[in-house]
């Protein structure tokens, strides 16, 4: 049975491949985005013996960035959708930039939480951003790939920013690592402002190509559509968008306990020194990279460009690797640092190979040019989620002085997420477009 979209592989691999350039360079932009959040984690006791902090306190700190990053959430959707990728991503990352080298020279608490906020402005475009990019650039039976390829940058920056940064910190000191991490920022600052253009503006797109990405559904790019778009309040109306949403947060909420709090918990409860939680840590990153790349992306599109039906493949990897993320609840009886890395990789893995499908779909039922306030609506979700998680991780430990509790929750909230993606996302079929 041939694919959906008329494309073989055959096909397809001659085509020019400009479009997995631009899927590398949204995936180096995740990346340097990640290295500013796994930063924090990294720098907990050298930030302590700076500025003496609580493990509250550490907690409100690493949710801080997500205050303003949620709150612009549903501003950057329609922001995206007015103005472009192009313009928006160039200014964003300007901001972020900035933020990063401003948490590098604070004096005071005060002064690291308000670049920490500032950060969260700046990053704010990034994921929904990236998901309107990938829905322009790409055919719907590439979209799982090109979205894992900026996905698992998430994962792989804790994979290798942790030892990275750490080794840093312990070298030069918690304020040469965010330093580290501006200088790399503005490198991504030049090289998207030098390559990144919608494929309607790239002069290094071929005729073939550019053909291929139509046939293959492609969103067109409507400019009509993009001065205004599909109105907010229809689409948070709407029960797949909600669903997705809903269903997301848990992934998310789940995501940031391990960003925030892992390497606190290997050193606590298992007593590995910061040198070997490090590596720990890293472990269970990597393996969710490779979840992320080969099931989430790479199985997914291998089996829907087969003849499977794709919104069967998408919703067994979708609500699976969900189901995977109960494996968390491992952690909280494990009883060696080896036992809780199994189970942490688990969880964190399976989640992962979900990430990619979650974040192609806006471009799959989002109305025309709209994807990127259907990706704010998702993300804003998610942004939630990632405020409570450390917050609520923050009182659960020093309340109960174990981390075993504040994995139940995560296990609680991921069984939610999975009822949203079955009762509500369904088949996620392309949401009408408003009268």
């Amino acid at each position: 049975m041939p694919p959906s979209s008329g494309q073989t592989f055959s096909e397809s691999e001659r085509i020019p491949r400009r479009r997995w350039a631009i899927a590398c360079l949204l995936g180096f932009g995740v990346l340097v985005n990640y290295f500013d959040r796994v930063n924090l984690s990294v720098s907990k006791d050298a930030l302590d013996a700076a500025f003496g902090i609580s493990a509250v306190t550490f907690g409100y700190l690493s949710s801080a960035y997500n205050w303003t990053y949620a709150a612009l959430q549903l501003p950057s959707g329609l922001l995206l959708d007015r103005f472009g990728v192009k313009k928006v991503g160039r200014y964003s990352t300007i901001l972020w930039a900035i933020a990063s080298f401003g948490a590098a020279v604070s004096t005071g608490i005060g002064g690291f939480l308000a670049a920490r906020l500032f950060l969260g402005i700046g990053e704010a475009p990034t994921f929904p951003a990236n998901s309107k990019a990938v829905g322009y650039w790409f055919p719907k039976q590439e979209r799982s790939l090109a979205t894992a390829i900026f996905d698992s940058m998430a994962k792989l920056s804790s994979a290798i920013g942790v030892p990275l940064l750490g080794i840093l910190l312990l070298h030069f000191g918690w304020r040469w690592s965010f330093a580290a991490t501006g200088f790399i920022s503005v490198l991504f600052f030049v090289l998207f402002y030098a390559f990144y253009r919608n494929p309607s503006e790239d002069r290094r797109l071929s005729d073939a190509e550019r053909h291929f990405i139509a046939k293959g559904g492609a969103q067109p790019e409507d400019r009509a559509k993009a001065a205004k778009g599909a109105p907010l309040w229809y689409l948070l109306r709407q029960r797949r968008v909600c669903g997705l949403a809903l269903g997301f947060a848990g992934y998310n909420y789940t995501f940031y306990l391990l960003l925030t709090w892992l390497p606190s918990y290997f050193l606590a409860v298992h007593n590995v020194d910061l040198l070997h939680s490090v590596a720990y840590t890293s472990v269970p990153w990597l393996f969710a990279t490779l979840t992320d790349l080969i099931v989430g992306g790479w199985l997914v599109d291998a089996l829907i460009q087969s003849g499977r039906n794709a919104v069967r493949v998408r919703q067994v990897v979708l609500i699976g690797g969900t189901s995977l993320g109960l494996g968390i609840l491992g952690a909280a009886h494990a009883q060696s640092a080896a036992a809780a890395l199994f189970w942490i990789s688990l969880s964190i893995g399976g989640l992962s190979a979900a990430s990619p499908v979650g974040w192609s779909i806006p471009s799959l039922i989002a109305p025309r040019e709209s994807v990127g306030t259907v990706g704010g609506i998702l993300n804003f979700s998610n942004q939630l989620a990632a405020i409570a998680a450390p917050i609520v991780t923050g009182y659960v430990v020093q309340t109960t002085h174990a981390y075993s509790w504040a994995f139940v929750v995560a296990t609680a909230i991921l069984l939610i997420s999975i009822a949203a993606y079955i009762f509500l996302l369904g088949r996620m079929e392309p949401v009408p477009e408003p009268a």
